[in-house]
């Protein structure tokens, strides 16, 4: 049985409170457009003063970062069931999928194209945030060997992110009509990206 020492306690503590401010963080991400949001707005919906999110977050881009990687962590065990557990037309499945995801879980993805393009981040935050994207290509991977992809599958999975990513960005403001027209156009741009690559890279 393992013990717990007090030292144990302080650091879950720390880190279930850096889970609410975390949560507050995202809510407000999901109302507010990312570039806006301020640590006083994710300190009035956590509850607590803004100086004592510094407690936790040594700054602000720190704290941005920490909720894009939970994100960026749910989006790849997302696509890991789905490709353990789907064989027959796994990419096309895969690639409506991640869209539909992302579709529901906008902050994420303004999150993500957001520090796509901020020149400012450090060179720390630049690699954790790598790190967070290979765990998508590396999952990508998985699916294309899977599906006896032609080698070497990674700039595939580089290619496939950029056009998955590419039709969000074109079409999620699509005007004139509903979210879910938006939606199943998105969807099916999606299928047929992955029908190209079902074509041309498989060797089955």
């Amino acid at each position: 049985m393992k013990k717990n020492t007090f030292a144990d306690l302080k650091a879950n503590e720390k880190k279930a409170r850096q889970d609410v401010i975390i949560d507050a963080a995202e809510r407000v991400f999901a109302v507010k457009p990312f570039s806006k949001v301020s640590i006083r707005d994710i300190a009035r919906e956590a509850g607590i003063s803004h100086a004592s999110i510094y407690r936790y977050f040594p700054d602000q881009q720190s704290l941005f970062v920490e909720a894009f990687l939970r994100g960026a962590g749910e989006i790849s065990l997302f696509l890991a069931d789905i490709i353990r557990d789907n064989q027959q037309g796994a990419v096309e499945k895969v690639s409506e999928a991640y869209v539909t995801y992302l579709i529901k879980n906008d902050p994420y993805f303004r999150m993500m194209t957001q520090f796509m393009l901020d020149g400012a981040l450090s060179s720390k935050m630049i690699e954790k945030l790598n790190a967070a994207e290979r765990r998508i290509f590396d999952q990508f991977d998985i699916l294309f060997r899977q599906m006896r992809f032609k080698e070497p599958v990674r700039p595939l999975s580089h290619a496939f992110f950029a056009a998955l990513n590419g039709v969000l960005i074109t079409f999620r403001n699509y005007p004139g009509r509903t979210k879910e027209a938006v939606h199943q156009h998105m969807t099916n741009i999606a299928k047929v990206i992955a029908k190209k690559f079902q074509t041309k890279y498989s060797i089955l």
